[in-house]
Protein backbone atom coordinates (compact mmCIF):
# COMPACT_ATOMS: atom_id res chain seq x y z
CA UNK A 1 0.00 0.00 0.00
CA UNK A 2 1.48 3.29 -1.00
CA UNK A 3 2.06 6.24 1.88
CA UNK A 4 -0.60 8.10 0.74
CA UNK A 5 -3.45 5.54 0.75
CA UNK A 6 -1.57 4.78 4.18
CA UNK A 7 -2.24 7.99 5.52
CA UNK A 8 -5.86 8.20 4.09
CA UNK A 9 -7.04 4.79 5.73
CA UNK A 10 -5.27 5.78 9.04
CA UNK A 11 -7.08 9.62 8.80
CA UNK A 12 -10.20 7.48 8.39
CA UNK A 13 -9.81 5.35 11.42
CA UNK A 14 -9.07 8.16 13.05
CA UNK A 15 -12.43 9.90 12.57
CA UNK A 16 -14.63 6.71 12.92
CA UNK A 17 -12.94 6.21 16.43
CA UNK A 18 -13.60 9.98 17.43
CA UNK A 19 -17.33 10.24 16.06
CA UNK A 20 -18.02 7.02 17.36
CA UNK A 21 -21.64 6.13 18.08
CA UNK A 22 -22.60 6.47 21.32
CA UNK A 23 -24.78 3.63 21.21
CA UNK A 24 -22.39 1.81 18.38
CA UNK A 25 -22.71 -1.64 20.92
CA UNK A 26 -26.55 -1.77 20.59
CA UNK A 27 -27.65 -0.20 17.37
CA UNK A 28 -24.71 1.19 15.52
CA UNK A 29 -26.56 3.79 15.02
CA UNK A 30 -26.69 7.60 16.59
CA UNK A 31 -24.24 9.81 18.58
CA UNK A 32 -25.28 11.97 21.85
CA UNK A 33 -26.07 15.25 21.21
CA UNK A 34 -23.84 18.04 22.02
CA UNK A 35 -24.29 21.22 23.88
CA UNK A 36 -24.57 23.45 21.59
CA UNK A 37 -27.07 21.46 19.44
CA UNK A 38 -29.11 20.77 22.53
CA UNK A 39 -29.29 24.62 22.78
CA UNK A 40 -30.60 25.01 19.28
CA UNK A 41 -33.37 23.08 20.49
CA UNK A 42 -34.23 24.03 24.20
CA UNK A 43 -35.63 27.73 23.18
CA UNK A 44 -39.38 26.92 25.19
CA UNK A 45 -40.08 29.18 27.72
CA UNK A 46 -42.23 28.34 31.01
CA UNK A 47 -45.04 30.07 32.75
CA UNK A 48 -42.33 31.59 35.37
CA UNK A 49 -40.74 33.02 32.89
CA UNK A 50 -37.58 30.41 32.88
CA UNK A 51 -36.05 30.16 29.59
CA UNK A 52 -36.72 34.17 28.68
CA UNK A 53 -33.56 35.55 27.39
CA UNK A 54 -32.34 39.18 27.97
CA UNK A 55 -34.48 41.74 25.92
CA UNK A 56 -36.96 43.85 25.51
CA UNK A 57 -39.22 46.06 22.91
CA UNK A 58 -42.04 48.58 22.82
CA UNK A 59 -45.64 49.06 21.40
CA UNK A 60 -44.81 51.32 18.57
CA UNK A 61 -41.67 49.17 17.58
CA UNK A 62 -44.17 46.27 17.45
CA UNK A 63 -46.81 47.73 15.76
CA UNK A 64 -43.98 48.27 13.10
CA UNK A 65 -42.88 44.95 13.23
CA UNK A 66 -45.81 42.97 12.91
CA UNK A 67 -46.81 45.16 10.15
CA UNK A 68 -44.05 43.86 8.11
CA UNK A 69 -43.93 40.30 9.28
CA UNK A 70 -47.10 39.65 10.77
CA UNK A 71 -49.96 41.47 9.16
CA UNK A 72 -50.27 40.04 5.91
CA UNK A 73 -52.08 36.93 8.15
CA UNK A 74 -53.24 38.77 11.14
CA UNK A 75 -54.13 42.07 9.90
CA UNK A 76 -52.48 45.12 11.06
CA UNK A 77 -54.72 45.44 14.45
CA UNK A 78 -54.19 41.61 14.72
CA UNK A 79 -57.73 41.75 13.65
CA UNK A 80 -57.10 38.41 11.73
CA UNK A 81 -57.50 38.35 7.75
CA UNK A 82 -60.21 36.30 6.13
CA UNK A 83 -60.35 33.28 8.07
CA UNK A 84 -56.29 33.51 9.71
CA UNK A 85 -56.15 33.83 13.64
CA UNK A 86 -57.80 36.62 15.48
CA UNK A 87 -54.82 37.45 18.32
CA UNK A 88 -57.15 40.80 19.61
CA UNK A 89 -60.90 40.72 20.42
CA UNK A 90 -62.82 38.19 22.42
CA UNK A 91 -63.09 39.48 25.68
CA UNK A 92 -65.76 38.41 27.73
CA UNK A 93 -67.14 35.82 24.65
CA UNK A 94 -65.76 32.73 26.43
CA UNK A 95 -68.75 32.13 27.88
CA UNK A 96 -71.16 32.58 24.43
CA UNK A 97 -72.13 29.68 21.65
CA UNK A 98 -69.25 31.30 19.65
CA UNK A 99 -66.15 32.18 21.73
CA UNK A 100 -63.87 34.53 20.16
CA UNK A 101 -60.85 32.78 21.54
CA UNK A 102 -57.33 35.05 20.94
CA UNK A 103 -54.24 35.74 22.93
CA UNK A 104 -56.15 38.58 24.85
CA UNK A 105 -59.50 36.42 26.11
CA UNK A 106 -58.43 33.29 26.21
CA UNK A 107 -54.89 32.60 26.49
CA UNK A 108 -53.53 32.33 30.26
CA UNK A 109 -49.88 32.66 30.53
CA UNK A 110 -48.08 35.26 28.16
CA UNK A 111 -45.16 33.01 27.91
CA UNK A 112 -47.16 30.59 25.43
CA UNK A 113 -47.84 34.07 23.16
CA UNK A 114 -43.42 35.22 23.11
CA UNK A 115 -42.75 31.48 23.24
CA UNK A 116 -44.98 30.97 19.89
CA UNK A 117 -43.96 33.56 17.56
CA UNK A 118 -40.36 33.32 18.56
CA UNK A 119 -40.17 29.94 17.74
CA UNK A 120 -42.86 29.59 14.53
CA UNK A 121 -43.36 32.85 13.14
CA UNK A 122 -43.03 34.63 10.68
CA UNK A 123 -44.53 32.14 8.62
CA UNK A 124 -42.23 30.52 6.44
CA UNK A 125 -39.28 32.09 8.52
CA UNK A 126 -39.48 30.55 11.94
CA UNK A 127 -36.79 32.60 14.22
CA UNK A 128 -35.33 34.68 12.09
CA UNK A 129 -36.73 37.78 14.34
CA UNK A 130 -34.12 38.89 16.82
CA UNK A 131 -35.34 38.60 20.78
CA UNK A 132 -35.50 42.60 20.90
CA UNK A 133 -38.14 42.13 17.96
CA UNK A 134 -40.20 38.92 19.42
CA UNK A 135 -40.40 41.53 22.58
CA UNK A 136 -41.73 44.07 20.70
CA UNK A 137 -44.62 41.95 19.02
CA UNK A 138 -45.75 40.36 22.11
CA UNK A 139 -46.05 44.27 23.61
CA UNK A 140 -48.15 45.21 20.43
CA UNK A 141 -50.67 42.36 20.71
CA UNK A 142 -50.69 43.20 24.24
CA UNK A 143 -51.93 46.25 23.20
CA UNK A 144 -54.13 45.33 20.68
CA UNK A 145 -55.96 42.96 23.77
CA UNK A 146 -56.18 46.90 25.23
CA UNK A 147 -53.87 45.23 28.27
CA UNK A 148 -51.12 47.58 28.28
CA UNK A 149 -50.51 51.18 26.87
CA UNK A 150 -49.24 52.28 23.87
CA UNK A 151 -45.97 53.45 26.23
CA UNK A 152 -45.63 50.10 27.12
CA UNK A 153 -42.37 48.59 26.36
CA UNK A 154 -42.09 44.59 27.38
CA UNK A 155 -39.09 43.08 28.50
CA UNK A 156 -37.71 40.14 30.69
CA UNK A 157 -37.49 42.11 33.98
CA UNK A 158 -41.30 42.86 34.05
CA UNK A 159 -42.46 39.45 31.71
CA UNK A 160 -44.19 38.27 34.88
CA UNK A 161 -45.51 41.30 35.74
CA UNK A 162 -48.33 40.97 32.85
CA UNK A 163 -51.59 39.37 33.98
CA UNK A 164 -53.22 37.57 31.47
CA UNK A 165 -57.33 38.32 31.60
CA UNK A 166 -58.01 34.58 31.50
CA UNK A 167 -55.39 33.24 34.03
CA UNK A 168 -57.89 31.29 36.18
CA UNK A 169 -59.80 30.37 33.56
CA UNK A 170 -57.73 26.88 33.40
CA UNK A 171 -57.59 24.03 35.77
CA UNK A 172 -54.69 21.30 36.32
CA UNK A 173 -54.49 18.25 34.79
CA UNK A 174 -56.08 15.81 36.57
CA UNK A 175 -56.09 12.37 33.94
CA UNK A 176 -54.30 10.69 36.50
CA UNK A 177 -56.85 10.10 38.47
CA UNK A 178 -60.01 10.88 36.77
CA UNK A 179 -59.02 8.05 33.93
CA UNK A 180 -57.21 6.14 35.47
CA UNK A 181 -59.20 3.39 34.34
CA UNK A 182 -57.99 3.48 31.17
CA UNK A 183 -54.54 2.23 31.86
CA UNK A 184 -55.37 -0.40 33.97
CA UNK A 185 -53.63 -3.73 33.71
CA UNK A 186 -57.27 -5.38 32.47
CA UNK A 187 -59.48 -3.21 30.85
CA UNK A 188 -62.81 -3.70 31.28
CA UNK A 189 -64.65 -5.36 28.92
CA UNK A 190 -68.57 -5.07 30.26
CA UNK A 191 -71.36 -3.61 29.58
CA UNK A 192 -69.77 -2.60 26.04
CA UNK A 193 -72.50 -0.79 23.59
CA UNK A 194 -73.59 -3.25 20.59
CA UNK A 195 -72.52 -0.39 18.14
CA UNK A 196 -71.42 3.31 18.42
CA UNK A 197 -73.57 6.32 16.77
CA UNK A 198 -72.58 9.66 16.00
CA UNK A 199 -75.01 11.97 18.31
CA UNK A 200 -73.89 15.18 17.36
CA UNK A 201 -71.74 17.08 15.05
CA UNK A 202 -69.65 19.88 15.40
CA UNK A 203 -71.15 22.92 15.00
CA UNK A 204 -68.48 25.82 14.19
CA UNK A 205 -65.42 24.71 11.34
CA UNK A 206 -64.78 28.01 10.67
CA UNK A 207 -60.85 27.50 11.20
CA UNK A 208 -59.18 26.96 7.95
CA UNK A 209 -58.12 29.97 5.62
CA UNK A 210 -59.62 30.55 2.40
CA UNK A 211 -58.01 31.10 -0.26
CA UNK A 212 -61.11 32.34 -2.17
CA UNK A 213 -62.40 35.78 -1.79
CA UNK A 214 -62.85 38.13 1.18
CA UNK A 215 -66.44 38.82 2.39
CA UNK A 216 -66.82 41.99 4.12
CA UNK A 217 -67.76 41.73 7.52
CA UNK A 218 -70.57 44.05 8.98
CA UNK A 219 -68.63 46.96 10.52
CA UNK A 220 -68.40 47.01 14.48
CA UNK A 221 -67.82 49.45 16.73
CA UNK A 222 -64.37 49.91 15.75
CA UNK A 223 -63.52 52.92 14.05
CA UNK A 224 -61.47 55.66 13.55
CA UNK A 225 -61.74 59.09 11.98
CA UNK A 226 -65.24 59.26 10.33
CA UNK A 227 -66.12 60.84 6.71
CA UNK A 228 -69.11 62.05 4.84
CA UNK A 229 -70.69 59.10 2.99
CA UNK A 230 -73.38 61.19 1.45
CA UNK A 231 -73.44 64.85 -0.50
CA UNK A 232 -75.58 66.05 2.29
CA UNK A 233 -73.11 65.16 4.85
CA UNK A 234 -70.12 66.49 2.51
CA UNK A 235 -71.98 69.97 2.03
CA UNK A 236 -72.03 70.40 5.70
CA UNK A 237 -68.48 69.73 6.59
CA UNK A 238 -66.39 72.66 6.23
CA UNK A 239 -64.92 73.19 2.57
CA UNK A 240 -61.30 72.41 2.21
CA UNK A 241 -59.24 74.08 -0.18
CA UNK A 242 -57.63 72.59 -2.81
CA UNK A 243 -54.41 72.79 -3.84
CA UNK A 244 -51.69 70.92 -5.89
CA UNK A 245 -50.03 68.22 -3.45
CA UNK A 246 -46.62 67.04 -3.97
CA UNK A 247 -46.32 63.73 -5.56
CA UNK A 248 -43.47 62.63 -3.71
CA UNK A 249 -45.75 63.23 0.08
CA UNK A 250 -48.85 61.25 -2.19
CA UNK A 251 -46.87 58.34 -2.93
CA UNK A 252 -45.19 58.29 0.34
CA UNK A 253 -48.86 58.60 1.61
CA UNK A 254 -50.31 56.01 0.14
CA UNK A 255 -47.49 53.78 1.74
CA UNK A 256 -47.95 55.29 4.96
CA UNK A 257 -51.86 54.20 4.50
CA UNK A 258 -51.45 50.77 3.83
CA UNK A 259 -51.40 50.65 7.68
CA UNK A 260 -55.08 51.89 7.53
CA UNK A 261 -56.10 49.48 4.71
CA UNK A 262 -57.16 46.80 7.02
CA UNK A 263 -60.21 49.08 7.95
CA UNK A 264 -60.45 51.56 5.80
CA UNK A 265 -61.29 52.09 2.18
CA UNK A 266 -60.72 55.30 0.37
CA UNK A 267 -61.64 56.37 -3.50
CA UNK A 268 -64.78 55.50 -6.02
CA UNK A 269 -66.61 52.61 -4.50
CA UNK A 270 -65.23 52.37 -1.41
CA UNK A 271 -67.17 50.87 1.74
CA UNK A 272 -66.95 50.77 5.13
CA UNK A 273 -65.62 48.11 6.47
CA UNK A 274 -64.71 47.52 10.42
CA UNK A 275 -63.92 51.21 10.20
CA UNK A 276 -66.13 54.01 8.21
CA UNK A 277 -64.57 55.09 4.61
CA UNK A 278 -62.15 57.81 4.67
CA UNK A 279 -63.34 60.10 1.18
CA UNK A 280 -63.71 63.39 2.20
CA UNK A 281 -62.28 63.29 5.64
CA UNK A 282 -60.03 66.35 6.29
CA UNK A 283 -62.58 69.11 7.38
CA UNK A 284 -65.71 66.75 7.72
CA UNK A 285 -67.62 66.76 11.06
CA UNK A 286 -66.15 63.63 13.17
CA UNK A 287 -68.53 61.03 12.65
CA UNK A 288 -70.46 61.84 9.72
CA UNK A 289 -71.20 58.51 7.84
CA UNK A 290 -74.30 57.39 7.24
CA UNK A 291 -74.93 53.95 8.71
CA UNK A 292 -71.61 53.36 10.63
CA UNK A 293 -71.85 52.12 14.17
CA UNK A 294 -69.74 54.61 16.10
CA UNK A 295 -68.89 53.66 19.68
CA UNK A 296 -69.87 55.76 22.22
CA UNK A 297 -66.80 58.46 22.85
CA UNK A 298 -66.56 58.70 19.30
CA UNK A 299 -70.67 60.12 18.99
CA UNK A 300 -70.12 62.00 22.01
CA UNK A 301 -67.45 63.81 20.12
CA UNK A 302 -69.60 64.26 17.28
CA UNK A 303 -72.45 65.66 19.23
CA UNK A 304 -69.91 68.06 20.47
CA UNK A 305 -69.59 69.64 16.48
CA UNK A 306 -66.23 68.69 16.49
CA UNK A 307 -64.42 68.58 13.16
CA UNK A 308 -61.50 66.67 11.61
CA UNK A 309 -58.91 69.42 10.53
CA UNK A 310 -55.43 69.14 9.95
CA UNK A 311 -54.56 69.53 13.41
CA UNK A 312 -57.51 67.21 14.94
CA UNK A 313 -56.57 64.49 12.09
CA UNK A 314 -52.56 64.96 13.31
CA UNK A 315 -53.35 64.38 16.97
CA UNK A 316 -55.74 61.30 16.40
CA UNK A 317 -53.55 59.58 14.16
CA UNK A 318 -50.68 60.00 16.69
CA UNK A 319 -52.32 58.59 19.71
CA UNK A 320 -55.48 57.52 19.66
CA UNK A 321 -56.38 56.05 22.59
CA UNK A 322 -54.53 59.04 24.49
CA UNK A 323 -56.52 61.33 21.84
CA UNK A 324 -60.14 59.86 22.85
CA UNK A 325 -60.42 57.56 25.88
CA UNK A 326 -62.50 54.92 24.92
CA UNK A 327 -62.39 54.72 21.26
CA UNK A 328 -62.03 50.80 20.32
CA UNK A 329 -59.10 51.64 17.35
CA UNK A 330 -56.60 49.49 18.15
CA UNK A 331 -54.18 51.42 16.50
CA UNK A 332 -50.75 52.55 18.44
CA UNK A 333 -50.95 55.58 16.35
CA UNK A 334 -48.16 56.92 13.61
CA UNK A 335 -44.80 57.71 15.43
CA UNK A 336 -43.50 59.68 12.67
CA UNK A 337 -44.60 63.38 11.79
CA UNK A 338 -43.78 63.06 8.54
CA UNK A 339 -45.74 60.07 8.42
CA UNK A 340 -48.97 62.05 9.55
CA UNK A 341 -48.38 64.48 7.17
CA UNK A 342 -47.66 62.46 4.22
CA UNK A 343 -51.16 60.44 5.18
CA UNK A 344 -52.71 63.42 5.35
CA UNK A 345 -52.06 64.71 1.93
CA UNK A 346 -53.17 61.39 0.14
CA UNK A 347 -56.57 61.42 2.26
CA UNK A 348 -56.90 64.86 0.76
CA UNK A 349 -56.92 63.64 -2.72
CA UNK A 350 -59.88 61.58 -1.59
CA UNK A 351 -62.06 65.01 -1.31
CA UNK A 352 -65.60 65.11 -2.33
Amino acid sequence: MSKFLKLIAGTTLASTLISAPAMAEKMGLGRAATPDEIAAWDIDVAPDGTGLPVGSGDVFTGEEVFAEHCAICHGDFAEGVDNWPKLAGGADTLDHEDPLKTVGSYWPYLSTTWDYVNRSMPFGAAQTMSTDDVYAIVAYILYSNDLVDDEFVLSNENFLDVEMPNASGFILDDRETSEAHFWKAEPCMTNCKDSVEITMRAAVLDVTPDEGGTEEAAAPAEEAAAAPASTEAADAAAPVEQAAIDPELMKKGEKVFKKCKACHQVGEGAKSKTGPILNGIVGASVGAVDGFKYSKPMKGLADSGATWTEEELAAFLAKPKKYLKGTKMSFAGLKKEDDIVAVTAYLKSFQN
